[in-house]
């Protein structure tokens, strides 16, 4: 399982799973909230995030605040059986705060100035704005402390999502002080940055600025510390917000939307976790990825590696299309209730959507809702209720955990280091082999638990580490210590080549991991855009190859062509119990399922049931009872042997489950 998080114990989740939405109520005339709450009791909804953009609402001016229609619409909404996380409202800044102090507004490296008109306005590091921020927060808090409908806190909104990273002077300053705390002194900075290339070297913390558009590219190690430090100051922009809530309301549990998916990199959410009362999420499709449904499952595991294996809320995703890519496909049939019970699946004690009624104006009308802009006849809205009916059925999986025997590593910060400038090759990218690999387990029907690098691995079977270009010393040592203990595990390419300082690992590729993997690469030899190189077992290589020797591991399979003929490109090495493998290329299809295969085996991992590609099956168990989820993702009927009842059509299954094409099925064992 994931490593246990160190959150307080508060009264969440309630009893059952959480369904509903985003409720802006101040977007529409009063006359249409009863209609919500009428509708929302006819779809089951009985959970709504309230008030996330609704700062100009609230306070209109400077000091002047209006809560009257925020008091009708929480007492209406808790009329309805409909409980309430209330956001603290500060994810966009009104006019007349830029207005009033220009200087709260976020700077790109290159100087431009982000102005009001959109959303999240404002430089994380900016007092002014924190002040302000807090000022509000603190009044609602105390307004609605004891309301009855007040079930969870909602600070700010998808915190970092166009603001990550400002270089503003204030931002600079801020800057400055956070090097001071990691570093001390100004030598122990520019050993880690690595100073003396390039003239760099400083004499003063004075001297440093955020890594600003410059002639070339910026040193690497700033780079990577002004990421670590922005991802820090929107942290440090909840927890203030937090604490306000703690100190009113210590009883109600607090969280923020994070934003796991392959969109968004730009905050370090392992640091994050234990700051968050319950870990919430918003994932949304890429539309033209064939694979959306796989990274989907991908990004729910991470989200419940990051709730330390316990429940999660799936805080927004959309009914249909969504309004900010290129092309916005709408929803085919049954996708919408797939997504949700995948999410479900995989650990979510809540489904919610952006949002509950579509907006008529505004930079987001065209994005998909829970009650169309068409109203009631219609798919999305059919589709809507039929959804809180089944979350109804499914109410006693509350409480219940998933269970995997494999963990992948995932780090935002090798993310952040492996993609700067300056490598080897653009074609290395930090998702690629994680997805990859994911998706031939995911396709064996084998669940996966996303665990942070120095994770204890003790109760897994079969660990992968996939293009782990930086790694920590303790990080290396716990993937020793696992293969020494009988463990398998997988290292791919690019993987141990640099310390958390972004310093080079010398004596040999893969640095950290040398050891362990009983060989030794001399020099990296990327492949040219399409170049294709076999191997010696039928199988093909893109991307890249290295000039690898053996130090003690065997060779499964070499170079059959090319400079490298003959050299090894997957390898295998025996180490105290266990055993650890090495991709030293980029696998095609075919030998990158192959390897699966030997992988399992050796570890002795088995699918969660039997299963064939495309039919997703994870199984959610408790004290008493265990369930099996099955989503039909093909155009074809998909057929399992188990025993049970099922939950959503209330039938008997003995020993035969047969599944719909695009249907979902949820079996009590």
């Amino acid at each position: 399982m994931p490593p246990a998080r160190n959150r307080r114990e508060l009264p969440w989740p309630p009893v059952g799973l959480s369904y509903g939405g985003d409720y802006n109520p101040e977007q529409w005339p009063e006359h249409v909230w009863d209609e919500d709450v009428a509708l929302m009791r006819q779809a089951k909804v009985n959970l709504v995030s309230v008030g996330i953009f609704a700062w100009a609402s609230i306070e209109p001016r400077p000091g002047h605040y209006e809560f009257d229609w925020l008091d009708r619409v929480l007492d209406r909404l808790h009329a309805g059986g409909v409980r309430v996380a209330l956001a603290t409202a500060t994810a966009s800044p009104p006019p007349w705060l830029a207005r009033r102090h220009p200087e709260i507004l976020p700077q790109r490296a290159d100087g431009t100035r982000l102005w009001p008109g959109g959303r999240q306005s404002y430089c994380p590091s900016s007092p002014v704005y924190r002040e302000k921020a807090l000022e509000l927060t603190e009044h609602i808090a105390t307004r609605y402390r004891e309301h009855p409908a007040l079930a969870l806190w909602h600070i700010d909104n998808e915190l970092g999502c166009h603001n990550a990273h400002c270089y503003c002077d204030v931002s600079a300053a801020s800057f400055r002080e956070w090097l001071r705390r990691r570093y001390g002194d100004i030598d122990a900075l520019n050993a880690a940055w690595g100073t003396r290339f390039w003239s760099q070297r400083y004499d003063s913390f004075a001297e440093v600025l955020p890594p600003r558009t410059a002639p070339t590219e910026p040193n690497p190690t700033q780079q990577l510390d002004f990421r670590r430090f922005s991802s820090d100051e929107l942290l440090g922009a909840y927890l203030a917000q937090r604490e306000v809530l703690r100190r009113i309301t210590p009883d109600i549990p607090a969280t923020t939307n994070l934003m796991v998916s392959s969109h968004e990199r730009d905050q370090d959410y392992w640091s994050w976790a234990p700051s968050l009362d319950v870990i919430a999420n918003d994932h949304y499709l890429t539309v033209d990825d064939e694979h959306s449904h796989v990274e989907l499952a991908f990004s729910a595991d991470l989200t419940r590696g990051l709730a330390g294996g316990g429940p999660w809320l799936l805080m927004e995703h959309s009914t249909s299309a969504v309004n900010w890519q290129p092309r916005n496909r709408a929803k085919r049939p049954g996708e919408m209730r797939r997504n949700s019970l995948a999410h479900l699946a995989r650990g979510a004690e809540a489904v919610m959507f952006f949002q509950w009624r579509a907006s008529f104006a505004g930079a987001e009308k065209y994005h998909s809702a829970m009650l169309p802009h068409a109203g009631t006849d219609t798919q999305i809205w059919r589709a809507s209720t039929e959804l809180g009916a089944d979350l109804d059925k499914l109410g006693e999986i509350a409480g219940t955990r998933v269970h995997a025997d494999v963990a992948m590593v995932f780090d935002w910060q090798a993310w952040w280091a492996t993609e700067t400038a300056f490598h080897p090759t653009v074609d290395v990218t930090y998702l690629d082999r994680l997805h990859a690999h994911y998706r031939a387990l995911w396709q064996r029907g084998i669940t996966v638990d996303l665990v942070p690098p120095e994770a204890d691995l003790s109760g897994y079977r079969l660990v992968l580490v996939c293009t782990l270009y930086m790694v920590t010393d303790t990080a290396a040592q716990r993937l020793r210590e696992f293969v020494a203990a009988g463990g398998t595990a997988l290292v791919t390419y690019f993987s141990g080549i640099v310390d958390e300082n972004d310093h080079v690992r010398l004596g040999g590729y893969p640095g950290a991991y040398r050891e362990i993997l009983g060989i030794s690469t001399e020099e990296f030899a990327p492949l040219g855009a399409g170049e294709r190189v076999g191997l010696d077992d039928g199988s093909s290589a893109t991307v890249w190859t290295e000039l690898l020797r053996t130090r003690g591991a065997e060779a499964l399979a070499s170079y059959a062509e090319g400079p490298l003929a003959g050299v090894p490109a997957l390898t295998r090495n025996r180490v105290g119990a266990g055993t650890a493998f090495y991709a030293a290329t980029r696998l095609d299809e075919t030998g990158l399922a192959a390897l699966t295969d030997r992988l399992i085996a050796e570890a002795g991992v088995a699918p969660t049931a039997g299963t064939r590609p495309g039919v997703e099956v994870v199984r959610r168990s408790g004290a008493e009872s265990s369930y099996l989820f099955v989503i039909n993702h093909t155009a074809t009927p998909a057929h399992l042997d188990v025993h049970g009842t099922e939950l959503l059509g209330d039938t008997e299954v003995s020993g035969r489950l047969t599944v719909a094409a695009g249907e979902v099925a949820v079996v009590r064992e």
